[in-house]
This record gives structure tokens, sequence and C-alpha cells, in this order.
């Protein structure tokens, strides 16, 4: 006769154990994961090194209302013309960035920034600690000097290390406003890599709207500024118009208005949804929404690398392109070359161009920004490009996807759970 006694029942300290061991065995899996897919893509880029030839076209102007467009694909294109901008600044200069490498382009600007303030213009900049780790550090000190002020954004401080969610987030924008009038903002960062390896997309304002990325800075800076350092004054614009605004995701204001303009943006949609990310691993809520598109007919398509340079997120992102397949989102691969650039354009009225992607660090991490532009016919550009783009791409089927080896199969289910901090 079986009796309670006869059960060895598991205390706490036994289930304690349990789930440290499983965690332990889930995290050596994961560790082993990750050094494999690295492995494999390392021996890739020495068989098949990226050419970084792609085709795109020259810089294209716009209009909305009284602020001209011009947007960019091309690095060199880019930082010619914001070394020519900053070169003729008369009055202030405010440069934000991610990533500034310590190389020739990079040096340009540095040199550029600082001949700004020689001449008497009001410079103030911001570079991301943690982006710049692998440089050279003195590269983002510079000399004193009354005009020049700068705000290296830290990556240790109490409120990160005590686990403070308005202490989070890096600094991923990039953002140059000289003198009021013209403004510059997307995906680029600063860097001979980026010049002519790395597809892109950045976009420049000249007028009134400028304002908009101009109180964006302020507020950055005035928030985080340095001991001593003196707050900006917002100038506030008497030309505000609805059809160009700002949006920034703010930690410090557990503020993080952008995955909702995607995901709103996706939810009106009625004829075509074109996306293009550097880094795609889409929540449940943003897969849903492009699921919902696709199935009520929607044109859903969405542009990523092939192989992007962080590839562990390329495979904590794949399991989500089953269902996504299956209800008709077309997803194509970008070859050849990296594809940085975080777009979006809706049935030819709405684009949006920015530094933030569709994933956990830009959804509800880090420190972004986007404009959203209400105007057919610069979401008539936008899709030029994108089409051009295409032209660089191939599209991943629902069959070559369901033909991938059981290995890799594998593989996506141990790094998934990673998505969530990716």
């Amino acid at each position: 006769m079986l009796t309670m006694t006869s059960f060895s029942l598991p205390t706490g300290k036994r289930l304690w154990n349990l789930a440290k061991t499983a965690a332990t065995v889930t995290v050596a899996l994961q560790v082993a994961a990750v050094t494999a897919v690295i492995a494999v893509d390392e021996r890739r880029k020495r068989r098949e090194p990226p050419t970084g030839e792609f085709p795109h076209f020259s810089p294209k102007k716009t209009a909305v209302q009284n602020t001209e467009i011009t947007t960019f694909m091309f690095g060199h294109d880019l930082y010619e013309s914001m070394l020519d901008d900053i070169d003729k600044a008369t009055k202030s200069v405010y440069f934000e960035t991610y990533i500034w490498k310590a190389d020739d382009i990079g040096q340009r600007f540095r040199d550029a920034i600082i001949a700004a303030a020689e001449r008497g213009v009001q410079t103030y900049v911001i570079v991301d600690v943690f982006g710049n780790l692998n440089q050279d550090p003195r590269f983002r000190y510079f000399p004193k000097h009354e005009n020049l002020h700068v705000l290296r954004f830290p990556f240790f401080n109490r409120g990160r290390i005590i686990g403070m969610v308005r202490h989070s987030g890096l600094d991923h924008r990039k953002l140059l406003i000289v003198d009021s009038t013209i403004s510059y903002i997307g995906g680029y960062n600063i860097g001979r890599l980026y010049a002519d390896h790395w597809r892109d997309t950045h976009i420049r304002l000249s007028g009134p709207q400028s304002w908009e990325l101009e109180n964006a800075f302020i507020d950055m800076w005035n928030t985080h500024r340095p001991r001593g350092e003196e707050r900006l004054t917002d100038r506030g614009t008497s030309e505000w118009s609805s059809s160009l605004r700002a949006v920034q995701n703010l930690p410090a204001r557990l503020s993080y208005p952008i995955r909702s303009i995607y995901l709103d943006s996706v939810d009106r949609a009625s004829s075509r949804a074109w996306i293009t990310m550097g880094y795609f691993i889409p929540d449940r809520d943003v897969q849903a929404t492009l699921i919902a598109a696709a199935k009520r007919g929607v044109d859903v398509r969405v542009l990523i690398p092939e192989y992007s340079n962080h590839i562990v997120a390329d495979w904590a992102g794949r399991p989500s392109y089953q269902g996504l397949l299956e209800a008709g989102v077309r997803i194509f691969l970008f070859e050849g070359a990296m594809v940085h650039s975080k777009t979006l354009t809706v049935d030819g009225k709405w684009s949006t161009v920015g530094t933030a992607n569709l994933d956990a660090l830009s959804m509800r991490g880090n420190y972004e920004i986007n404009v959203e532009i209400y105007s057919d016919s610069h979401a008539e550009l936008m899709e030029k490009i994108f089409e051009l783009d295409l032209t660089n791409a191939r599209e991943l089927t629902k069959e070559t996807w369901a033909g991938r080896p059981l290995a890799a199969r594998i593989l996506e289910s141990i790094l998934r759970p990673l998505g969530v901090i990716l």
C-alpha cells in the first residue's frame, strides 16, 4: 500500500537547484550557438568578402511645403554635403552621432568641427562612448575652446548599473544642424566603411522645418549636458508644419513613440508598405501587424541584409520569417553590401527616415529619432529607391525557407530568446 511517505516530494531547495541547472544549460547552449554562428560567418566573409558594390542614385530633391528635402543613398555624397555645410556655418553647428571612426573620414569631420569653433561658430557635439569603444579614445576628446562644447554620452552611470530604466539606452541618433536652417538625419554613422561599402539612407532638410531636428538636439543636450555647461535655448518656430514631424525615443522620459508610428502606418496601409531595415527582429505585435496587413491584400515587403554586420541579430530575427512568409509578406535579402537604412513608405503618401531599427534595442532601449513625412513626391522617391535596391536583392521564398537544414532550425530556436535584448 502506498503512503504519502512513499513519495520523495521536491523541496524548495531542489526546485531551486533544478532551475539553476536549467538556466545554466540554456546559457551554455546559447553561448555555444553564438560562437558557432560567428565562426561560420567569419569563414564565409573570408571566402566571399562583401564587394561593397550596389546601385544607387545621386542625391535627389523633393519638397515638403517650405522645406527642401535631399535624399542620400551613398556615403561619399552625403559626407561631402555635410562637410560643405559645416564649412559654411556662421552661427551654430550641432552634431550628434553614434559611431565616429578615427579614420580619414572621421578626421575630416573632426577638423571641420574644430575649424568652425575657431572661426566663432557656436559648436556642440554629442558622441556615444559605447559606440566608439573600439576607436582610439583620444579621438573623442577635443581641444578646449570657448566655442566648442562636447558631451561624451556615457555608457556606465549609476542609474544604468542599478537598473533604472530612465538611465538606460545608448545614443544611437545621427543628427547635424547648421545655422538653424539646414539639418540632416538618417542611418549613416561617420567613417570610411560607411562612405563606400554600406548602403544607407540619410536626408537633408533645408528650410524652416529644420527646427524639428534642432529642437530634438537641444532637448538631448539640455537633459544630459556635462556639469558646468549651460542649457541651450529652444528658439521655437512660427512655421510649424503637420507634413513633417520629428519623433524621438527618449528613455529619460520613458517615451518610445517610434514603435507606434511604425505600427500605425502599417495598420493604415491600403495598398503597399515597403520596409528597409538594417536589423529586423520584430516582436509579436510587429509580426501581427505585418501579417494582418498582408492578409487584407496589402503589398508588404521587407528588405534586410542577406548578412548584416551583427550576425547573431540576423539569427535572432529568423524565427519570425515562417509566419510572415506564410501570410504573404515578401522578404528580400540585399546582397554584396550591408544595407543599414531604417525606412518605411506606405501607399505612396507617407514615409519615415531615421535611426530606429525594428528590434528591441531601438524600440524599447536606445535614444532614437525618425522623421515622418506626409508627401506624395517624397514617398514616390522612396519607392523608386526601394525598387532600385530590389535589383540588388534576392527574394526569400516560402519554399527556400522551408528547405533550410535542421541544424539551422535548431540554432534559431536556441538564439530566439536573445531577440528581446538585441
